[in-house]
């Protein structure tokens, strides 16, 4: 059976490819989770409109995600934790309480978009990446600092 892919699917292909998959499943996977249409010209139409749509919003969110991003980059948070002997900190700093601290300061982000390169696990100064969209990533500096 043919049909149109509506979302990115790594084993099959990018949307508004048209690809040759067997009926079961098509019929049972792809189109009942919106993923693909059955080839036909109704619906490579719809699918053209789709594209259209997706377009605008892709590029809404990236403008926000650039405005985002600039006031971000001015932002400084302090973190403080308990620690113990020779300034070691009791376990880590997490990515909750980095988007717990950067809500206090009024933006909200998502903790699984805060990327931590290797552990933090004593004071310091450290630079924190936020990935706010896959053309976007944003830095902040994060003062780890005694409770």
């Amino acid at each position: 059976m043919k049909v149109i892919l509506r979302k990115n699917y790594d084993q099959l292909g990018k949307v508004g490819d048209i690809v040759d998959v067997k009926d079961g499943f098509a019929n049972n996977f792809l189109i009942p989770r919106l993923i693909a249409y059955q080839a036909q010209a109704g619906n490579i139409r719809a699918l053209e409109e789709e594209k259209k749509q997706m377009a605008k919003k892709q590029a809404k969110e990236l403008d926000l995600a650039q405005k985002l991003s600039s006031e971000l980059e001015k932002l400084s948070i302090t973190i403080p934790v308990k620690v113990g002997e020779e300034d070691k900190l009791f376990g880590t700093v997490t990515t909750q309480m980095i988007a717990d601290a950067i809500k206090e300061k009024g933006f909200d982000v998502d903790k699984r978009k805060i990327e931590i390169t290797e552990p933090i696990k004593s004071l310091g100064i450290y630079t924190i990446s936020v990935k706010l969209h896959h053309e976007v990533t944003s830095n902040i500096k994060t003062w780890v600092v005694r409770e």
